[in-house]
């Protein structure tokens, strides 16, 4: 197929160069953002007296046909174009003739490439955070429902204090908030159009760059054509956002691999998204898990790629910004599907309550509680740490937990123990009292649910 950039060289490169150059096995999937961009920019050559109006008018209708063609798999898409963007001109052209090579009139690729693939993340952004919005909401509902649900916080993976299960939900409730709210944050930026900043160094066209902008549903313009067509920090931006979501998305799947082993055994998983051994029946595997925790890599190999790339390129457009593609095509396809199945493997998760309960019942998680109830009887806390954690080395010796002494036994520590040291110490009692803002009491929990619920409906 000949070179729509045939003139200066004959077009003629070998079929090794070729494959290497081209671009069109994956950046043909933004042929509709192609497309819509191109109807816009023909519109704006004809608004502006660049070419006339029934020429814009029939390379509009040309490139709606070719859309509806291309959705409908009449037009395939031909292997041999280089990239989508000549596959569309050159289509066009064979269909309309000399009106077709009058698209590409005030426009250059290297604008039309940063044009297009902003439409697409602005899109695929959209995408994910619906996807998130859609978890979060799942999340929250899991809090309600285990809100009151006691289970052992940890530090250290050591048991640390009672918390619920619906609190540390919430946790993770947190962190998809701020994962939704940077999302929409890089969105803006992501939003602003390069198309018209041409090759690198604008046009001598009377373009209006702002009305084509607006067309196609753009904030506002690169103020700069240098750095519209040269810069991809909106991708790095993306991608940094995409791998701090897939880092908590990591965070919580190791969690519930933990939590399904017969270790903890705090949660059961359910069977559609679970495997089972080719060698021992018994298993039940959280691979579900296990593989958005590895996909994580994946998607932090996508930014540190798209930063490699970009780190030592001059001013403007350099081939190496090829690259950009596969790498944030990729992130965005993986943090997807991630998405889809995690929200599907938490749907069907189920807490086990008593098993949580027996867990937070030993470890002697309630040992600053403890100390707290010396403290407000009057004695320093460093005293009543000290103390309190004689009281646990005595049971520790003696093969007992501090709720099930004898009153006699505590009074041998400190005469400051009361009958009401038990319900200081009772687990129950040790989360509500959990009042501070943020804290594990259910009332805390609740207000957390209410904050997010009103993010998700504003």
């Amino acid at each position: 197929m000949a070179k729509m950039w045939a003139g200066r060289t004959s077009g003629n490169t070998n079929k090794i160069a070729d494959d290497f150059n081209s671009s069109i096995h994956f950046d043909s999937r933004m042929f509709r953002q192609d497309i819509k961009g191109s109807m816009a920019h023909a519109a704006m050559l004809g608004a502006q007296k660049i070419i006339t109006e029934q020429e814009a008018g029939q390379l509009i209708d040309g490139l709606q046909t070719m859309l509806d063609d291309l959705e409908s798999g009449a037009l395939p898409i031909d292997p041999a174009c280089e990239d989508i963007h000549m596959f569309v001109e050159q289509v066009l052209t064979e269909r309309l003739g000399n009106v077709g090579k009058k698209l590409h009139t005030a426009r250059s690729r290297n604008d039309q490439v940063a044009l297009d693939l902003r439409m697409y993340l602005r899109d695929e952004t959209d995408e994910i955070v619906a996807l998130v919005k859609n978890l979060l909401q799942l999340l929250t509902n899991k809090a309600e429902q285990y809100k009151a649900t006691i289970m052992p916080g940890y530090t250290h993976l050591q048991r640390a204090q009672p918390v619920t299960f619906g609190h540390h939900l919430m946790a993770y409730s947190a962190m998809l908030l701020r994962d939704l709210q940077r999302l929409a944050d890089c969105r803006g930026r992501i939003n602003v159009s390069p198309i018209g900043c041409c090759a690198l160094a604008g046009t001598t066209y009377p373009t209006n760059r702002q009305a084509e902008a607006k067309a196609l549903g753009f904030s506002g313009i690169c103020q700069n054509s240098l750095d519209g067509v040269s810069d991809r920090d909106f991708c790095v931006e993306l991608l940094s956002c995409l791998s701090l979501l897939m880092m908590h998305l990591s965070r919580f799947s190791e969690e519930i691999i933990l939590w399904c082993s017969w270790e903890f055994k705090f949660v059961e998983l359910s069977d559609e998204f679970t495997t089972g051994s080719s060698i021992m029946p018994q298993k039940k595997n959280p691979d579900m898990a296990e593989l958005v925790r590895g996909k994580t890599g994946r998607v932090y190999g996508d930014l540190l790629a798209t930063l490699t790339m970009l780190k030592g390129l001059p001013l403007a457009y350099n081939k190496d910004m090829q690259e950009d593609k596969e790498s944030i095509f990729d992130a965005c396809d993986t943090v997807k599907m991630c998405l889809k199945v995690f929200t599907g493997m938490l749907q069907g998760l189920k807490a086990l309550p008593q098993n949580m309960l027996r867990a937070a019942q030993k470890g002697f998680i309630n040992a600053t509680d403890l100390a707290d109830y010396l403290t407000k009887k009057g004695l320093p806390f460093r005293s009543a740490y000290k103390l309190s954690g004689q009281l646990v080395a005595y049971c520790i010796e003696n093969g007992k937990v501090l709720e099930e002494l004898e009153l006699s036994v505590f009074k041998q520590f400190s005469s400051l123990f009361e009958q009401d040291v038990y319900t200081a110490i009772n687990l129950t009692t040790c989360v509500e009292k959990r009042t501070s803002a943020g804290g594990a009491s259910i009332a805390s929990v609740e207000k957390q649910i209410a904050l997010v619920t009103e993010y998700l409906n504003s």
